[in-house]
């Protein structure tokens, strides 16, 4: 299993998320999930809120598009990101449509 898969336009994400890390960003996978580190402790959906961010800016997206669809208080978190406008390089992923849309990038 990937840990994305394409929605027509949307893309979906499973991350492990470890919050209050020291740096931000992608940090490989974790299992079958993206890790990503956010720098904001796990208290009060802050880093909940850090990740929505960090990740609207990684895709050229609004806050708004960017969707908690499960995990709210797990490490296990599953995003909705609609119609990103840019994928991060590092992730690898391949574009909706292509042949490879669902694979283990990275």
């Amino acid at each position: 299993m990937a840990f994305y898969q394409w929605r027509g336009a949307d893309l979906i994400l499973d991350c492990h998320l470890q919050p209050g890390a020291k740096t931000m960003g992608f940090a490989g996978i974790h299992g079958e999930r993206l890790k990503i580190r956010i720098s904001a402790p796990p208290v009060n959906g802050k880093a909940n809120a850090l990740l929505l961010a960090f990740l609207a800016g990684e895709f050229a997206v609004s806050k708004q598009q960017v969707t908690l669809l499960s995990g709210q208080q797990s490490r296990q978190k599953r995003v909705l990101i609609a119609s990103p406008q840019q994928l991060p390089e590092a992730l690898h992923l391949a574009p909706p449509g292509d042949i490879a849309s669902t694979g283990d990038a990275l």
